[in-house]
């Protein structure tokens, strides 16, 4: 089988990059990391990236001003550089314009911290709780123009506990994110394969 050529977007430390580096070493994985991209030049996931032998790029969006699109052609020129072929969000916190969206449709995805569509958006653990619900979780999906709107690849869920709080909530998820992502991402590359075979 085929690995797709996999971008990882990341804005800090990388650590669901990271799950997603690890599932790769092996070579039945179906997507091969071959960049890892970020929108901070001291994102420590860069160097990460840099040590497991990845190639890096950062796009500081900071001197595209408020042109969210011409940031995004620098970086998209990154992305076809390395020949892309499906490009994972990890923790990349830029909201991303109708150009870049609509011209990697299908082809991107991403983790959010949250059991979608139940709370899209920022300050996920804190509302959950807020709202008195019972579990948590993560959803892996696919990018759509709205924010946290694509559709669900997989699911991951847990349990909150008495006393939780959003920092001891995130910890606890995050174990589960680097489980759930390299599965969902699989999943992913299998449609993205089917559809174009």
């Amino acid at each position: 089988m085929k690995r797709l050529k996999l971008a990882i977007l990341i804005s800090g430390r990388g650590s669901n990059m990271e799950a997603l580096l690890r599932a790769a070493e092996d070579p039945a994985y179906p997507a091969q990391p071959v960049l890892v991209a970020s929108n901070r030049p001291d994102a420590k996931g860069l160097e990460t990236a840099a040590s497991a032998g990845i190639a890096t790029a950062s796009v500081d969006h900071k001197i595209y001003g408020k042109d969210r699109e011409a940031f995004e052609r620098a970086l998209d020129t990154e992305l076809e550089k390395a020949g892309s072929e499906i490009i994972a969000l990890a923790g990349f916190m830029r909201v991303l314009t109708p150009w870049f969206v609509g011209k990697w449709q299908g082809r991107m995805v991403n983790i959010h911290p949250s059991l979608l569509p139940k709370y899209k958006g920022l300050h996920t653990h804190q509302r959950a709780l807020d709202a008195g619900d019972t579990e948590a979780g993560a959803t892996v999906h696919w990018v759509s123009p709205g924010v946290d709107d694509g559709e669900i690849i997989q699911q991951a869920r847990l349990p909150i506990l008495p006393g939780d709080t959003a920092d001891s909530l995130a910890a606890r998820l995050l174990p589960v994110e680097h489980e759930l992502y390299p599965e969902a991402l699989a999943k992913a590359c299998a449609t993205l394969q089917a559809s174009s075979s």
